[in-house]
């Protein structure tokens, strides 16, 4: 049996309202990145992201 991760909620905004938004969006975050400008804009980032893993290792 997997155990939920403990949610860390730092904000005044209670819990619930955090939820019900993210259940709201959550169908459109998902239908993005499945598509194909969502992985061509994700595959982007990544690149993005290892490249400046890599200057931070140079300097």
């Amino acid at each position: 049996m997997s155990r939920r991760k403990k949610l860390i909620n730092r904000t005044d905004i209670p819990q619930y309202q955090i939820e019900a938004v993210a259940r709201c969006i959550m169908p459109d975050i998902l239908a993005f990145y499945e598509s194909e400008e969502g992985q061509r804009e994700f595959a982007e980032w990544k690149e993005r992201r290892e490249a400046e893993k890599r200057e931070a290792k140079t300097k």
